[in-house]
């Protein structure tokens, strides 16, 4: 091998090597935020990164529309606890009667985003939030994985009922 071909391999190897090494270790070095859960009657705001959705934002940006539910809380919560479950990479972290979070993890650099979900009985809605831990971008997964769930949650209201 040429001394040209061998320093263009290293080159290579480097512009390559150096980005997935620093994905990974902004996966591993993410840590779990402090603030999660509700909050008289409130998720957490996202930050100003592009890498959170929230059905209680007031910007466009980041706002998402909550999920909507017929029937009972009780039943509600089962049935987005099943959905969640059968989703690739979820890790229900708590539940109450109220409250899901779930951790997402990615496949590739494995970055986790946290999902939260809280039911408000009085007015059948669940309120939602996903928001990555690590980076700025998502590329819009937050908001797309919550799109995904509200269609599973809502084909699974169809399904029960058709029954």
């Amino acid at each position: 091998m040429s001394r040209r071909s061998r320093n263009l391999l290293i080159g290579l190897l480097l512009a390559v090597g150096l980005p997935i090494f620093g994905l990974a270790c902004l996966s591993f070095f993410s840590r779990k935020p402090e603030r999660l859960g509700v909050v008289n009657g409130r998720l957490a705001d996202c930050p100003a990164s592009p890498n959170c959705v929230c059905s209680q934002a007031s910007d466009l940006e980041h706002r998402i529309e909550p999920f909507r539910f017929e029937g009972s809380s009780a039943e509600a919560l089962a049935r987005l606890q099943s959905v969640v479950a059968a989703m690739s990479g979820a890790r229900l972290v708590t539940a109450d009667e109220r409250y899901l979070h779930v951790e997402f993890t990615s496949r590739l650099f494995r970055f986790v985003d946290d999902a939260e979900f809280s039911i408000e009985p009085g007015t059948r809605t669940i309120q939602v939030r996903s928001a990555s831990r690590a980076g700025r971008s998502d590329l819009g997964v937050n908001r797309q994985r919550l799109e995904e769930i509200r269609r599973r949650f809502d084909e699974t209201r169809n399904l029960r009922s058709d029954s």
